[in-house]
This record gives structure tokens, C-alpha cells and sequence, in this order.
């Protein structure tokens, strides 16, 4: 693995991974719960498989971090990461059982969630102090899953359910070959700097307490609304290809926000963008009581995602003197 020539930022190849990535989670996000249904379970069992996911989404990536941390070897992680998740996955088509999906949630979970803190931290090592640049990259991912509600949408209209996991089969295989496109990256030595204390002494301060907690409730949110959202909307007579579109909506508002957002960086503070994030959600909250579905909430509502994307790694960055 070496380093890119000539100190040139791969931003195709950077992006290419980000592509595929998103589209993974395109097709997961609104339409992993459909799928469930179509297999005939319980909106409680639907709701206890999507959680197997989230709960590896809290352990994956502290051990996989530490790992990466402790041996540089993050593409590796990245890379075998990829195959793992691909090979885990293809154990759905073995048996379509309560107990066998739950353990291949798990395994899949486990392995796809150990990739994109580790690219993260390569796309800002190629970035090389230029984290503004980072949303130019990372909107792709946001493309790539707009790609995959819109074009997927239409594909569950018009064939069956039945295609899902093939579907994801042959997203996963390009994740992997993206991950091979990628060249290695490391961080200068003083992106691996630690102060005193540790993540606990840190944890105790209250600007970081703070956004944990933040962030904690933003998940929070998001839970019935990943899991229940797509089922809702058929449930009341929407196409699968509307839905896809409702879906793509917001994507697009984020993707707006993400071209924006180096501007908009340079020119307030990450704490302004965080009350007008904050303000933002506010209001949608408001005008969402009562409503079957508004896309103008999904749109501001994603739009608030994006810059809390970017905020959050200013906010690691700062916290923990990370660059």
C-alpha cells in the first residue's frame, strides 16, 4: 500500500467508495424493513432485527478503531471489512428464519460498520489539513444514495421483493472493489496526539458531554423513522417509486447543504451552525405533529443532517486534537 503520487488527492477514487457505500444504506434504510414484511414478519420482529444493526453500529467501531489505532493498518480494515460484509451477508440466502436473519444481521453489522470510520480517517489523511474539502467528497455518498432510493424504488414496483438480497450482494461487491481503488493514506503523527485523561476526561467535559448527548437524541429520533417509515407509506397507498422519490428528497437538500458547507465553515462558527441546526429541527418537530408526510419537512430535515455530518468531525477534530 502506498501513499498517492505526487501528493495528488484521488478525489474520484475517494469518492467512488463513498458512492457505493451510501448505496448500501440506500437500499437498507427504506427498504430493509419491506423486505421483512414481505417475509411475512411482525412489525415487532421487524423492529428487533433493524435494532441487531444499530446496537453492532455501538460496538463495531470502537473495536475496530482501537485495532486501527494500534496498527495503522486501516485500509486492511477497510478492505477486509468490505469482503467480511459481503461474505457475512450472503448467509441471508441460506435461511430466511427469525434466528438466522437476526445472526446474519449481526455478523454483516459488525463487519460494515468497521469501514467508514476507518475511511474517514484516510480521506482526511489525503486531505492533508484540507478538511474543508471533505464535503466535496462526501456528497457523493449522498448521490450515491439518492441513485439507490430513486432507481431501487422503481425496481420493487415493477419486480419482486424477492431481489433484495442479491440487490445488496451486488452493492457490497462493489464497496469491495472500491475499497482495492483506494490508495493508503496515513496521518502525520500529530493527528495521533492524545491529551491527558484520556476519552473519559474528555467525556467529563461539558461541550463534549453536550454533543454526545446531541447526537444521542438525534439517533433517538431516527429510530421509528428508518425503521417504519417506508411500511407507513405503503400502508397508506403510496408506489414504491414514490416512496423511493419521497425518500431522495431530503438527499438532495443534504447534498445542496454539503456543497455549501466549506463556505459556510469559513464563515461562521461550528457552534452557530450547530444552533441553526438546532432551531431548524425545532421547527420541523413543530410542523410535523399531525402530518401524514411533507417532503419540504424531509428535505430541512436532512439538510440539518449534513451539517451535523460536518460538525461533528470539527467537533472531534477540536475536542481531541485530531486533524
Amino acid at each position: 500500500m502506498t501513499q498517492t503520487s505526487g501528493g495528488q488527492l484521488p478525489y474520484w477514487r475517494l469518492s467512488g467508495f463513498y458512492v457505493c457505500y451510501f448505496a448500501l444504506l440506500g437500499l437498507s434504510a427504506p427498504f430493509m424493513a419491506l423486505y421483512l414484511h414481505h417475509l411475512g414478519f411482525s412489525s415487532s420482529r421487524i423492529g428487533e432485527l433493524i435494532a441487531i444493526p444499530m446496537l453492532m453500529r455501538c460496538v463495531a467501531p470502537n473495536l475496530w478503531g482501537w485495532l486501527g489505532d494500534h496498527t495503522g493498518w486501516r485500509l486492511n480494515i477497510v478492505r477486509s471489512g468490505a469482503i467480511c460484509t459481503l461474505l457475512a451477508f450472503s448467509l441471508i440466502l441460506v435461511e430466511k428464519s427469525y434466528a438466522w436473519l437476526a445472526m446474519v444481521m449481526a455478523l454483516y453489522a459488525f463487519f460494515w460498520h468497521a469501514i467508514l470510520p476507518q475511511f474517514e480517517v484516510i480521506t482526511l489523511a489525503h486531505l492533508q489539513g484540507q478538511t474543508s474539502r471533505y464535503s466535496q467528497i462526501r456528497l457523493w455518498g449522498s448521490i450515491g444514495f439518492i441513485l439507490a432510493v430513486v432507481v431501487l424504488g422503481r425496481v420493487f414496483e415493477w419486480f419482486s421483493l424477492d431481489l433484495f438480497p442479491y440487490i445488496a450482494l451486488a452493492i457490497m461487491a462493489g464497496i469491495v472493489v472500491s475499497s482495492w481503488w483506494v490508495p493508503n493514506a496515513h496521518s502525520s503523527p500529530s493527528s495521533r496526539e492524545t491529551v491527558s485523561g484520556g476519552f473519559l476526561r474528555q467525556l467529563a467535559r461539558p461541550g463534549v458531554l453536550a454533543f454526545y448527548l446531541s447526537v444521542a437524541l438525534m439517533v433517538l429520533s431516527h429510530g421509528p423513522y428508518y425503521t417504519f417509515l417506508t411500511l407507513h407509506l405503503e400502508a397508506l397507498g403510496y408506489s414504491r417509486g414514490l416512496i423511493g422519490l419521497l425518500w431522495a428528497v431530503g438527499v438532495v437538500a443534504e447534498v445542496l447543504m454539503f456543497m455549501v458547507m466549506s463556505r459556510n465553515l469559513q464563515r461562521f462558527s461550528v457552534r452557530q451552525v450547530l444552533t441553526v441546526r438546532q432551531f431548524s429541527a425545532g421547527r420541523i418537530a413543530l410542523a410535523a405533529v399531525g402530518a401524514v408526510c411533507r417532503s419540504p419537512d424531509r428535505a430541512a430535515d436532512c439538510s440539518g443532517d449534513a451539517r451535523r455530518h460536518v460538525r461533528q468531525l470539527s467537533r472531534r477534530r477540536h475536542s481531541f486534537r485530531a486533524k
